[in-house]
């Protein structure tokens, strides 16, 4: 423990409180979990004493809880150097920017669908043949489920590229019932190529199955893409054609298209039993 020789620069904690703005029960607990310890504790009475040195510090920690930044990374950015103390705060803004991100288009989604007027969605039905590809399947989590597609996809890309594979269509996902209904599932990534290609890493030559499908073409990014698949579900379930199998994807344009997330477009697929070739509106 810190002591002071001169009881003139010690602060009590009420006068410390007034001076940086913060609850007498704010600093205690900033005590107690490491973040600003005072510079003197009386024996006898227990009483908390500060010194005006510690004013930038309480101001920094309590910017830094005002950001939610948790106590251990709080007491990591006091602790280091001035570089490294740069770089866990830019970190800690950046992962900030994308929860803000990611609750802005929440907030968008949400407001389309309350103003979105009710509209007729058109299901196509669509036979798929067998098709040769490149692809990617492991069993995983449904809250890894974004992390690993983006990390599959970039090496099948990557895997297309540089065994200069010829592409025969876009590429696509089959998602298994369990991810949905057991949060975990198998789950694969494929691109559409005429050549096998040589097994390097996680990509691996497979044959897509066949299916008969009901088909939603999507526009835009994939915030609201629930309420295109409750359509399609209604869809498949209301017409009594809906059987087991795993959700496609197609994705005709996205992020790797166009930054502009307006522009995407991706093929929602749904297994069904198919008894014509005919299309059908919702």
């Amino acid at each position: 423990m810190i002591q002071v020789t001169e009881m003139t620069e010690r602060l009590s904690i009420g006068d410390f409180s007034r001076m940086t703005q913060l609850s007498v029960k704010a600093l205690r607990h900033y005590h107690d979990v490491g973040l600003v310890t005072p510079v003197y504790v009386d024996p006898a009475t227990g009483y908390r004493y500060y010194s005006q040195q510690q004013i930038p510090t309480v101001q920094v920690v309590r910017r830094l809880r005002e950001l939610d930044m948790p106590v251990a990374e709080v007491r990591a950015v006091l602790a280091a150097q001035p570089a490294q103390r740069h770089s866990l705060i830019s970190e800690h803004l950046r992962r900030l920017e994308a929860e803000l991100a990611a609750t802005r288009g929440a907030v968008e989604s949400l407001r389309a669908l309350l103003e979105r007027p009710q509209a007729t969605t058109r299901v196509e039905h669509r036979s798929v043949p067998p098709t040769p590809a490149v692809g990617i399947t492991d069993t995983v989590d449904r809250d890894d489920l974004v992390v690993w597609w983006q990390g599959a996809v970039a090496e099948l890309q990557a895997t297309v590229t540089s065994q200069r594979l010829s592409q025969t269509g876009v590429l696509g996902a089959l998602f298994g019932f369990e991810i949905f209904s057991q949060d975990r599932g198998e789950v694969t990534a494929f691109i559409p190529v005429r050549e096998a290609p040589r097994a390097v890493g996680r990509p691996q030559q497979l044959l897509v199955p066949p299916a008969e499908l009901a088909v939603l073409r999507h526009h835009g990014p994939h915030d609201d893409v629930d309420l295109a698949y409750s359509a399609l579900g209604d869809y498949a379930t209301r017409h009594e054609i809906s059987v087991d199998g795993p959700l496609r994807e197609y994705y005709h344009r996205f992020y790797w298209d166009t930054e502009d997330s307006a522009q995407w477009e991706t093929d929602l697929c749904w297994p069904v039993f198919r008894s014509d070739a005919t299309e059908a509106d919702a």
